[in-house]
């Protein structure tokens, strides 16, 4: 059973120039925010204090201390930030489609693993950190929470935005808050593969880095939350990377940044002004979930053992729908 988001995209022939504008800026506008927003917004802060303007940062690193744990503690997403008409048009822009095959049941938790990582996870924020691509309406009574790297949460005024954004760190002290505190009804949403699979995301290849990646298997037994594979087709297609051999200096260069940074510098380039991402589709696939029982304190054995359920059931969403959103029967999923 698919279905798609419930928001109407228009085709192509009713288009306007200023609607390929408004959808052009939008999208950039993510894209800066992704690469650069971040960095800016720390810069600001440090620069405001060595000038006549000292009191603002101060007042606010005082705040920042104050406020220190609240992303760990569920955080404050609003419906505000994650309404804004700017997540509309950055949803037509490619188009971004939400899939769903099976029905989640509101009375349990869910993680939810998104593979794969891309760039820039265009599929996964569209559809899990915003509500304009018809989360809410496709599984009534789930809540998204997307999980991304924590050192995010440490930069001044850029966590503000990204909590309001309803996004959490992706922090084994987080994710225990958000499925034992806030009830049930939540879909915690993991891009397993982070920083690593970036690096080997890659145009027409589908390899996915989860061989090693446990610690949302033993998190879901932990609290008894259902796994729920997810699998955003197209993501990989949208900017083109240069993929450094093994071995290499350059290679070697971003495996040492991550390690230092959380995340790896990647060489790509998009469309148009080369940032860009491509017109493509994205189509964000949500799968069966598996039934994963509580178990306080998870032996190795069962951790394996539903991690390789995990596996068997990506796999098998992989295959049962990349005919239908792109990829010819040929195209093959990699596991690392």
């Amino acid at each position: 059973m698919g279905t798609d988001n419930v928001s109407e995209v228009k085709e192509k022939g009713d288009r306007s120039p200023w609607k390929d504008i408004i959808e052009d800026i939008s999208v950039l506008q993510l894209v800066l925010s992704f690469l650069f927003l971040g960095v800016a917004c720390l810069l600001l802060m440090i620069y405001l204090m060595f000038t006549s303007l000292w009191i603002f940062p101060t007042l606010y690193f005082t705040w920042q201390i104050y406020d220190w744990h609240t992303p760990e503690r569920g955080g404050r997403r609003t419906k505000f930030v994650r309404g804004w008409e700017v997540w509309k048009h950055l949803r037509d822009y490619f188009p971004v489609k939400l899939v769903k095959t099976a029905e989640l049941n509101p009375n349990k938790n869910y993680i939810m693993g998104c593979h794969p990582h891309g760039i820039m996870c265009f599929g996964a924020f569209s559809c899990f950190s915003t509500d304009r691509n018809g989360f809410a309406e496709t599984f009534p009574g789930i809540r998204s929470t997307l999980a991304i790297l924590a050192g995010l949460f440490r930069l001044p005024l850029f966590r503000e935005y990204i909590l309001a954004a309803g996004l959490l760190p992706v922090s084994k002290a987080s994710l225990d808050y958000l499925l034992s505190q806030t009830g049930v009804g939540n879909a915690v949403v993991i891009i397993i593969g982070g920083a690593e699979e970036s690096l080997t995301s890659s145009t027409g290849v589908n390899t996915v880095v989860i061989k090693h990646r446990k610690g949302f298997v033993r998190l879901a037994l932990e609290h008894g939350a259902d796994l729920v594979p997810v699998y955003s087709f197209g993501e990989n297609e949208l900017f083109p990377q240069v993929v450094l051999s093994e071995g290499s200096v350059g290679r070697r260069l971003q495996v040492l940044f991550k390690q230092i940074m959380g995340f790896a510098p990647c060489i790509f380039t998009g469309g148009r002004w080369l940032l860009l991402p491509y017109k493509l589709p994205v189509t964000t696939v949500v799968g069966c979930p598996i039934n994963v029982p509580l178990v306080k304190i998870p032996t190795q054995e069962q951790v394996d053992h539903y991690h390789g359920l995990y596996m068997a059931s990506l796999a098998d969403l992989f295959h049962k729908h990349k005919t239908s959103y792109g990829l010819a029967e040929t195209h093959e999923l990699h596991f690392i």
